[in-house]
């Protein structure tokens, strides 16, 4: 067949191409046969897939991805349902999500705004909250502001950290939306820094925030505090030692490592109520998992 092909006047050749190609897409084509490769079928219809998943793919492009997709899933770039999951599943809460939406309402519109004022957020978070304050997004409140950065995930921590430094009423109530129940010290400290990072250097914010979680550790964690003898203070104690530990196991610049011994010997100077178990405990925990604020 092969031989014979190329005995064909061009014309001929190009006519029994197509009819190949016709006989191979009849089959299901996309495979290669007798040197003639049918194109590959498309991507796939998203409109085919369940709401959910289809809201899972497309929560992983931005804006302006999502407005060409928009373009070739035309149907799919119209269905509000859709933008509103995208909205809800990427920004958590928003103060407009409780509000009675006026006609004309858009999602799709909100999701390009909420995308805009993330963006703007990233690069100076004063003005990306006064912008999402002027498109009636959030309102001026403290616990409004508090959960929208709680449940957002496309805001940069270190904008974030100067925000919420200068904004200590923000602060206090992203506190209160931890819940630290029946949580280890060390595992409750990692999670509240991974909300509210730690600042690169020691000073009068780091103080601030541990003095916060130590109070919301305690207030979580009432039994705990009962049976083992700690209070805020000790707390306090405790997790300066676990930032210090962090810091002296992992740097690489440190080359004597503290021991169990040591580490258990120096807390227990500045909290003498807790026992040597707990202390060592706390030592395990930073040994195998790492640092509390990395």
């Amino acid at each position: 067949m092969g031989q014979a092909l190329w005995r064909l006047s061009p014309r001929q050749q190009q006519q029994l191409q197509e009819e190949l190609a016709d006989q191979l897409a009849e089959r299901g084509g996309g495979k290669q046969e007798h040197g003639i490769c049918k194109e590959p079928p498309g991507f796939i219809d998203l409109e085919m897939l369940p709401p959910e998943l289809g809201i899972t793919i497309l929560s992983y492009l931005n804006a302006t991805d999502l407005c060409l997709a928009g373009c070739v899933w035309q149907d799919l770039g119209n269905d509000e349902y859709l933008w509103q999951g995208l909205c809800k599943s990427t920004w958590g809460h928003c103060s407009i999500y409780n509000k009675r939406l006026p006609a004309g309402f858009s999602y799709r519109r909100l999701y390009l705004q909420l995308d805009e004022g993330s963006l703007t957020f990233n690069a100076n978070a004063q003005e990306g909250i006064s912008y999402f304050m002027s498109k009636g997004i959030l309102v001026d409140h403290p616990k409004e502001l508090a959960k929208f950065i709680f449940y957002t995930r496309r805001l940069n921590w270190k904008m974030l950290r100067i925000y919420l430094d200068e904004r200590r009423d923000v602060l206090d109530e992203l506190v209160t939306l931890h819940n630290f129940s029946n949580q280890f010290l060390p595992n409750a400290l990692r999670d509240f820094f991974r909300h509210i990072h730690a600042p690169e250097e020691r000073g009068e914010y780091l103080e601030t925030l541990i003095t916060k979680f130590s109070h919301r550790f305690c207030t979580c964690n009432p039994a705990l505090v009962r049976d083992l003898g700690l209070n805020p203070d000790a707390v306090y104690v405790l997790c300066y030692s676990l930032i210090l530990l962090s810091i002296d196991l992992t740097s690489p610049h440190v080359k004597n490592k503290m021991s169990k011994r040591e580490f258990i010997r120096n807390t227990r100077r500045a909290a003498h109520n807790v026992s040597e178990d707990f202390v060592g405990h706390l030592y395990d925990n930073i040994y195998l998992i790492g640092h509390v604020a990395a």
